[in-house]
Order: C-alpha cells, then structure tokens, then sequence
C-alpha cells in the first residue's frame, strides 16, 4: 500500500500571504507585503528637514554678536575713548565727543549688526554746532560684550546706561537721542525709563514678526513670510524671550518727549505703511518725515545737508530753550527745489499736516 504524502496544512499568515501577494508584514513569524513609501513623501520630507535646519542656522546668525575692534577714534574732531558698566556690571564702549558747556549733548545709537563707527558722521555735524555727542556699541557688538544681538530688547538697558553716564558727566544739560532702525527701537523699548529731552527715530520696527516679515519676503519673495512663523519660533531658543516683547509700537505712546520719525517711502525692510501706524501709536509733540526715493539706508548719508538742517532744527527747538521759528528757518535754509525732489509728508509738533510732497498723507497725522 502506497502511503499519500498528507497535504501541509498552511498557517493563517500564509494564506493571508497567498490572497494578498502584493503586501508585506509580520506576525507570527510570517512575512506579509506592504505598499512602499512614495519617494515623492521621502523627498519632501528630506526638504522640510533641510528647511528646518536652514531656518535654525538662519536664526543663530542674526542674533550673533557682531564683535570687533574699533581702532583709533577720528582725528578731525575730539573724541574720548570711554567704557561705563551696564546694569549688570558689563562694560559698554564708546566714544564721547566733547561739545560747548549749555549747549546740549546727543546720545547716538547705531542699528543691528553694526557698531560706533556707523554714527560717525552724525558726530561730526552735532560737534560743529556745539553739542557733545556720546557714541556706543551696543551689547554684542563692537567692542562691547554681549552673547547676543536682541533686536533691542537687552539694548534697552544700554540706552538708560548711557543716559545715566551723560547726566553724570554733564549735569543740567540737556540731551537728546538719534536712534537708527534697532537703536530706535531700543530707545522705544527702554520707555518709561528714557530721561531725554527729545529723540529723532529712525526707521524703526512696529513688531519684529512684520520685521521678520518684510525681509523674509525682499529675499525670498511671497513665499517668504510664510517661514516668518518658523524663524520667530527659534526667538525663545536663542534669546529666551518671545515676539510679543519685541513689539516697539506698543511702547510709542510711553514716550513724552518731543520726537521726530524719519522714514523712507522706498523702504521694503520698515514699509511706509508701518512707518505711519508708529507716527500714529506716538504721542505729541511729534513729527513725521517721509524722505521719497529712500529705502532702508543711512538717511544721513542719503539726504546729508537736508539732513543736518532738519535735525538740528529739531534739537534747536527742544534742547536750547527755541521755539517753533527755529525750526522753521531751518526748512527755509533747505537748498531750493529739495523738499520736491525729497518729496515728504511733514507733520507738525502736535502731528497736523503743514506739507504734503508724498501721495499720501499718514493716518492720524
């Protein structure tokens, strides 16, 4: 008698094995068949990881102190090296430029990723017309230390420092501030405690999301803001505070003293739009101008004797005891034909229109 070979009974997996060929997985010691992972899915995911990276060495840049040597201060005018502590005890460096004894003294106050030297030429024309000038690093940059550059945040306090050194070093006088994009903001940020007398602000930030924004989008085009959300996440890493502190719009109002914002209607890194919404948030006395043609520059070095003129009929008016005619025969010593080629929206002290050269007025003005 022939014995059969008995039929293999087969385990459950395998005939799941048999019905779905096209899968693959385990259980119980079985190999079953899946579908693969798409390779687009794989790519994608590969380019959000690089994004991601991208975006964290982006962040770790920006807030990198900016560290160097100053050298020798100029020879054409005389100037001090000097060095007086922060809050905390760290020393802020800079330079002070001795001016006539009652006529005031002007705190210069550089943007980010920039130092002392950015300011010198604004020395130069305070000095000629009497005032003593004090120029600094801000924390982390220049020759004063610092583990991070805060988009005004620390370089607040670097702002009532310098104010405390001034009124040390000259007592009664009267001083005012020209701050330039972060020195602006910080001297916002540093608000109630800023013990000037009057401040020029210089293309400064409403909020650092529309700060982030707005470059985002010059280098990166419309897709740019949309990765604003994702850098703005690496603030709290880096600096330890969050965006919403970092909002000078919100401080505007807390400044009493009389101010004069300088804006550019080319400006894609503060646009004009966010200019006015400052001029709005300030309170009086205050006024606006809008210099036409000018991006995110040196405003000094783009208007230069227009420049001078406004600015010390400014500081005329509110550090020498002057009145309003003082700035208006400033503007009356302005070269012919400049405020139409500059084409500016200028606002009184108490923000009332008195010249319109731009196509829109600001709100609020």
């Amino acid at each position: 008698m022939i014995a059969l070979p008995l039929k293999r009974q087969m385990r459950p997996c395998e005939k799941r094995k048999q019905k779905r060929p096209e899968r693959t997985y385990y259980s119980r010691g079985c190999t079953m068949r899946r579908g693969r992972i798409p390779t687009w899915f794989l790519l994608l995911a590969l380019l959000a990881a690089f994004a991601l990276v991208g975006v964290w060495v982006a962040g770790s840049y920006l807030v990198s102190p900016v560290r160097s040597l100053i050298g020798a201060p100029p020879p054409d005018i005389p100037v001090q090296a000097v060095t007086f502590p922060d809050a905390t005890g760290e020393p802020i460096h800079g330079w002070f430029v001795t001016g006539t004894k009652g006529r005031g003294a002007v705190l210069l106050l550089h943007g980010v990723r920039a130092d002392r030297r950015a300011m010198i030429h604004r020395a130069r024309f305070l000095h000629a017309a009497g005032y003593a000038v004090l120029l600094i690093d801000f924390q982390a940059a220049g020759e004063s230390p610092g583990k991070a550059i805060t988009f005004g945040y620390r370089e607040a306090e670097d702002v009532k420092a310098s104010l405390r050194y001034i009124h040390q070093r000259l007592p009664g006088e009267h001083v005012g501030i020209i701050g330039t994009s972060m020195g602006g903001a910080a001297t916002i940020l540093a608000a109630p405690g800023v013990d000037a007398d009057a401040v020029v602000l210089e293309q400064v930030y409403p909020t650092i999301q529309q700060a982030t924004e707005d470059r985002l989008a010059i280098h990166l085009g419309p897709m740019g803001p949309w990765l604003a959300p994702v850098l703005l996440m690496t603030l709290h890493a880096h600096l330890g505070i969050y965006p919403d502190q970092l909002r000078p719009i919100d401080h505007i109002g807390h400044l009493s003293m009389p101010k004069l914002l300088i804006v550019g209607d080319h400006d894609r890194d503060t646009t004009i739009s966010e200019s006015y919404a400052m001029f709005h948030a300030a309170k009086g006395p205050k006024e606006l101008w809008v210099v036409h043609g000018a991006a995110h520059v040196d405003l000094y070095g783009y208007a230069k004797t227009d420049y001078q003129l406004r600015v010390l009929g400014f500081f005329d008016t509110w550090l020498r005891g002057g009145n309003r005619a003082v700035g208006q025969q400033a503007k009356r010593l302005l070269p012919t034909g400049t405020d139409e080629l500059a084409g500016r929206v200028t606002c009184d002290t108490w923000g009332n229109v008195t010249a319109a050269r731009s196509t829109t007025a600001p709100p609020g003005c």
